[in-house]
Parts: structure tokens; C-alpha cells; sequence
């Protein structure tokens, strides 16, 4: 976002104070902590962005922020680039470790060093870093929680005692199709992919999470309130304090610069000389891994499906392959004939280009956010973590895409490829997510749900 963009948005208030916010350094977790960050700048605040070295923003696109860099503060083993399905649990156990001293001292310097004039109001922190609560409550600051996955997800890990308890978690029931009436309207295969076995760890950061939430003075979330409004009471009845549906973060503003990824402006060129719906988007996010046969079974799908399609291959996707050198003999000849791929892609442009018809994602909560706001159904290949919930919400609750329920076979993904493109099915999606699409700019405009949770929240900082 250019300086000037965020500077026209300065018209309600003059500057008020400071927030201290610091994201979790991933590419899932950055994005919408530094487009909150642009929200709470056009409101009249100062922006301090408390980063590590790895992963870092890039501080030139923020030239009205100030940065703080706590060093490496990376755990043995944690992998450049993300916090990756297997072993996520230890390692944001690990970076709560690591952490602790540095963020505490550089809070501790910035309020020695602030002045009346330019007062910290409170911390602005991913609920994943549960450990800035002790430094909040040390440093007699307020802490306000960001949590960027959606209220159902949140509320799945909340249910996390219970559904182990009663067992959804056991090995033997994980491809279960058995409904889950705690957890509605998932399916217990649902739930073994969303907690992934990681024996204590996975309880133990749920555990700091909730209790890192419930001690905060309030929770933002990048959500809006007639998306998830039959989930929105159970949540402010487990945590009783002020909840802001303000999203979705990325409609505050026009342009996006917090990809940690070199996107590929070749896609959007390409995408011009698409027919209008024409074609399939297809993006696993900046995290997901998968087997070289996964691949393969995607690339004949593609290849098969007879659809034109825009293919983000991220370098390090496939495992054991640095890129496509993988490819067998004629596989990539079929694949280059209908489609396009690229590297890493500028998302929010591909799914707002009149030749996007459908988008096979792995739904994590930003991407699924985008094709919502953008009104592109959804083919759905979950992962890990709030994926599996917000693929089942996608499929049964609003009804907008389909889930492919058994991983990476060519014949389901041409079939579900048929289904949304191609199908009555496919249309009757596509008329649900414009609905969708509708209430998103509604819920934006003044008299709106998010833009009166918006004003509430403005108010509530002023207030502590």
C-alpha cells in the first residue's frame, strides 16, 4: 500500500496514540496482522511492528510504520519460510520460548522511551503468541488478541478437550465420514485432519492459546458477522470479552504488500487472454506440502479435465523436488497445452479477473476470505488446522464449493472440476457466492457490521 493511499484515509481523527503489534512469522499470520495494521493507521493510530528477523516484512512497502527487529528468536530446526504442517505445535512452542526475553525488553525500551505526546495505548499480538499476555500483565500493558483463522475454526480448537476426550481423535476412526455433533457440521475425518497427531504439543498450544485469549482485554477477528453469525454467540458466551468482527481486512484496501513470495505478474497477462469463467485457479498457499504422486495425480487431472487452468507451483511444494523437474516424459507437453503455471501469483488479482471461475485451494482462512469476497466457488483440499473446518463450512454451510473427500485421485478432482465449472450445480455456487460477495460489501459500508465493529474497536483502544 503507497503512503499517500493510507494518509487520504486520515480525515476522521488526528493521531491518538501508538500500538505495539506483533504477528507470528508466517505468511498466513503476517498478511493480516499488517492489514490490521493499515486499518488502525487510516484511524489515526501509530503503527510499531515488532518482527523477528526471519521472516521479516518487508519495510520498504510501510514507510508510515516504524519496525522493531528482536533478532532471530528461531527455534533449532524451525524451518525459513513458515510454520509447516508436522510439528507445527512444537515449533509455536517453541517460538513462545525463544521469544519471551527479547519481545519483553523491546517493549520494556519502547515505553521508557515514548512520549505524552505519543502515548503506546496497548499490544496488538497473534493469539498463537500466547506468551506476550505474561508481558502485557508484567508491563502493565494492555494486550489485545488477533486470531486470523474464522470464529468456527477458533471454536473447533476451543472444543479440543472435549472431542478428545470422547475419542474423534483415535487413529482408527480418522477417515471417518461419522458426523460430529459437538462440532457440527463436521465429520470426525474432519477433525482427525485438523488437530494432526502431535501427541502433547498440540494440546499444550491450544491450551496457551485459549488461556492467552481469555486473559486478553479483547479479540479482533478477520471475519465479518453474517458469514459466521450462528457461531459469534457460543464464542462471546467461552470468552466473555469484547469480540470485533471487523473483516474481511484485505477490502479496507485496494493494494497488498505484505507477500513474503515474488509474485508472478505473467499470470495476470495470461489470465487476459482467457475467456470470462473460463478458468480454474489453483493455489495450496504458502505452507501446504505434497508427494510427488500427489502431483502427479493433479497435473493429469488438469490435463484431463479439459478446462483452462493458472497453476501456482510454489518452489519446495512437491516434497523431494526443487521445482517441476519431477515431471514424466509427456506429462508436462499436457499440461502446458491448456494451462499456465507460475511460481507464486498475485491472488487477490487472479480471483477478481472475469476469467477466474473456480478456485482449488487448501482453504486456509485468507484464501478462502479472498474467494469469498471475489465470488469464486471452491473445490477444497484441506490440510491441517482450521482448513478441514473451513472446507466443510465452504461445502455445507454457505454452500459454495465442494470438498474432495479422499486427497489427491484424478478421477474425483476431474469430477469435481465438471461439477463447479461446468455443471448446474456449479451455477447454482456461483449465484450463492455473489450473494456472499454482496453482504461482504454491505458489511463494509457505512451503517455495516464490520464498520460499526470497526468504530467499536477505534473506541475501545481510545478507552484503555
Amino acid at each position: 500500500m503507497e503512503k499517500q493511499e493510507v494518509d487520504s484515509k486520515l480525515q476522521e481523527r488526528k493521531m491518538c496514540g501508538r500500538l505495539l503489534m506483533f504477528p507470528l512469522p508466517a505468511q498466513g499470520h503476517i498478511n493480516p496482522m499488517l492489514q490490521l495494521a493499515n486499518i488502525l493507521y487510516s484511524k489515526g493510530f501509530n503503527i510499531t511492528i515488532i518482527h523477528t528477523s526471519f521472516n521479516s516484512p518487508n519495510k520498504s512497502n510501510y514507510p508510515h510504520f516504524t519496525f522493531k527487529n528482536i533478532g532471530e528468536a528461531r527455534p533449532t530446526g524451525y524451518p525459513t519460510g513458515s510454520v509447516a504442517k508436522g510439528g507445527a505445535a512444537s515449533k509455536v512452542i517453541l517460538l513462545n520460548k525463544v521469544c519471551f526475553d527479547p519481545f519483553h525488553d523491546c517493549v520494556k525500551r519502547l515505553l521508557s522511551d515514548s512520549s505524552a505526546d505519543d502515548r503506546i495505548l496497548c499490544l496488538i499480538t497473534d493469539a498463537l503468541f500466547y506468551f506476550t499476555q505474561h508481558v502485557a500483565d508484567l508491563l502493565k500493558l494492555p494486550r489485545i488478541v488477533l486470531r486470523t483463522s474464522s470464529l468456527s475454526a477458533f471454536h473447533v480448537f476451543y472444543l479440543y478437550p472435549i472431542l478428545l476426550q470422547q475419542g474423534y481423535l483415535s487413529v482408527q476412526d480418522s477417515n471417518s465420514e461419522a458426523p460430529v455433533p459437538e462440532a457440527e457440521p463436521l465429520k470426525v475425518k474432519d477433525i482427525s485432519q485438523t488437530y494432526q497427531i502431535e501427541g502433547e504439543d498440540l494440546g499444550m498450544m491450544i491450551a496457551g492459546m485459549m488461556t492467552g485469549t481469555k486473559a486478553a482485554s479483547a479479540i479482533v477477528w478477520n471475519t465479518f458477522e453474517e458469514l459466521e453469525q450462528s457461531v459469534l454467540p457460543t464464542i462471546q458466551q467461552n470468552f466473555p470479552i469484547p469480540s470485533f468482527t471487523i473483516g474481511p481486512f484485505h477490502k479496507y484496501f485496494t493494494a497488498s504488500a505484505s507477500s513474503l513470495l515474488e509474485q508472478d505478474k505473467t499470470a495476470i497477462s495470461w489470465l487476459d487472454m482467457q475467456a470470462p469463467l473460463s478458468v480454474l485457479y489453483v493455489s495450496f498457499g504458502s505452507v501446504a506440502l505434497i508427494d510427488k504422486s500427489e502431483f502427479f495425480e493433479m497435473a493429469w487431472a488438469l490435463a484431463n479435465s479439459k478446462q483452462k487452468f493458472l497453476w501456482v507451483v510454489r518452489p519446495g511444494v512437491i516434497r523431494g523436488s526443487e521445482w517441476l523437474e519431477s515431471f514424466p516424459d509427456g506429462l508436462q507437453e499436457a499440461v502446458s497445452e491448456r494451462g499456465h503455471i507460475v511460481k507464486w501469483a498475485p491472488q487477490q488479482e487472479v480471483l477478481a479477473h472475469p476469467a477466474t471461475a473456480c478456485f482449488w485451494s487448501h482453504c486456509g482462512w485468507n484464501s478462502t476470505l479472498e474467494s469469498i469476497c471475489e465470488g469464486v466457488p471452491m473445490i477444497c483440499s484441506p490440510s491441517f488446522g482450521d482448513q478441514p473446518t473451513n472446507a466443510r463450512y465452504v461445502e455445507a454451510v454457505w454452500k459454495v464449493g465442494l470438498v474432495l473427500e479422499n486427497g489427491i485421485k484424478r478421477e474425483e478432482i476431474e469430477r469435481a472440476i465438471r461439477r463447479v465449472m461446468i455443471d448446474q450445480e456449479g451455477k447454482e455456487m456461483r449465484m450463492r457466492m455473489s450473494c456472499l460477495k454482496k453482504k461482504v460489501n454491505l458489511c463494509l459500508m457505512e451503517g455495516g457490521s464490520s464498520y460499526k465493529s470497526l468504530e467499536g474497536l477505534v473506541n475501545f483502544i481510545l478507552s484503555l
